[in-house]
């Protein structure tokens, strides 16, 4: 398990970066507009998201080797082109890269459930869930780094290095993906509406509703320091609110009992919102530590959720589904955010980010409730103590 999340940890540090690296290889390579950087970052975006549940499909079908070394050969063939393609190229080709990403994320946590027990489980989804934060904290910082000592095309070459020897390295771990007691499962494939149903939606609403709300943060934070004339402060806020949340993620780990995934993230919204009441960077580092400490474990609680709600002959397209969310919340998070806080003030950024978390707490929660209960329900982890034991 180490090893695995060692490995993962390269290439997730890597694709978090990926967007940042397109970027700065764009406005400083290829001489262009801000907006024409985003333009690129939103087709590779769009490719992660659409391409998840196909890859977690191709996994279910073809073998995690066989997808894994597929997505590193593209990989290193888009990453090493970057320097080369002009920018009308550079969007198709981005998608297609964004499309057939390395699957790190969705493999690691398909991996987790087939190596834990439930008792560990969660435990180790919370650990998974603080590799993403580091992940998160690192990636970005090394590139912004990186441009500022070496060439934007280089860095860019760095990235896809990173992330193809994170994509070569699982394969060669080759973790099972099936626990023993499962191996039978994958015999065949059952219908979507027999594991796509009210709790599988519940889950991944909170997913997408999740990662809305931590990209909204991100922009309200900005744009609060950039009123304040203090935008140079960001990175110690943004670092301040990632080391907040690996420390969630350790404590939730280590508690004795789960929380219901609704009413973690309905917690998140709530202890957002005040942080728009801070005007400077001290009180928004001080006003972010609570929703620091419950990113993690929310996030674990729905990685969780997913694989238990998941056959495991569909679980590769079911955490692939999940990526797609989380994608989704990502990339729609900040528009959203971005309209309440020209509507009005930086504060309304946090007010909106939070609200978005509550509306997704809410509907995950009647959604959970509406969930045919069975024994020792996957519907547990969505609201312990709604399903019978």
């Amino acid at each position: 398990m180490a090893s695995l999340l060692g490995v993962s940890l390269l290439a997730r540090a890597a694709i978090t970066a990926d967007v940042m690296a397109l970027t700065m290889y764009v406005v400083l390579g290829l001489d262009m507009s801000y907006a024409a950087a985003g333009g690129v970052a939103a087709t590779l975006t769009a490719g992660v998201a659409l391409g998840g549940p196909l890859l977690g499909r191709m996994i279910d079908r073809r073998g995690l080797r066989t997808v894994l070394l597929a997505t590193v050969v593209l990989q290193v063939v888009f990453w090493l082109s970057v320097p080369i393609l002009p920018y009308g190229v550079l969007l198709g080709a981005a998608f297609v890269a964004g499309l057939l990403m390395v699957p790190a994320q969705a493999v690691t946590r398909q991996a987790i459930a087939a190596m834990t027990t439930a008792g560990h489980r969660r435990a180790a989804f919370a650990l998974e869930s603080v590799q993403g934060e580091l992940s998160y904290i690192v990636g970005p910082a090394v590139v912004i780094l990186g441009a500022a000592m070496m060439s934007p095309g280089v860095v860019a070459w760095g990235v896809g290095a990173a992330i193809a020897a994170g994509g070569a390295g699982i394969a060669w771990l080759n973790p099972p993906l099936r626990a023993e007691g499962e191996a039978d499962a994958g015999a065949g494939r059952p219908p979507r509406r027999e594991w796509l149903g009210t709790g599988m939606i519940a889950a991944l609403t909170m997913a997408f509703g999740t990662t809305t709300l931590l990209s909204g943060v991100d922009l309200a934070i900005i744009a609060t320091l950039e009123e304040a004339g203090q935008v140079s402060w960001a990175a110690v806020v943004v670092a301040v609110f990632g080391v907040a949340s690996v420390a969630g993620g350790l404590i939730y780990g280590a508690l004795p009992r789960p929380l219901p995934t609704w009413l973690l993230l309905g917690l998140l919204g709530l202890v957002t919102i005040p942080a728009g009441l801070a005007h400077d960077w001290p009180w928004l580092c001080a006003a972010v530590v609570g929703a620091g400490l419950l990113t993690a474990p929310t996030l674990s609680t729905v990685a969780d959720a997913v694989s238990r709600l998941a056959p495991a002959s569909v679980r590769g397209e079911a955490t692939g589904l999940q990526s797609s969310a989380q994608s989704a919340g990502f990339a729609l998070g900040s528009p959203i955010v971005g309209v309440a806080i020209d509507a009005s003030v930086p504060a309304g950024g946090f007010a909106a980010a939070g609200l978005a978390g509550l509306a997704a707490a809410l509907t995950g929660c009647l959604l959970s409730r509406r969930s045919p209960a069975r024994t020792r329900s996957p519907l547990s982890d969505l609201a312990p103590g709604l399903a019978p034991e």
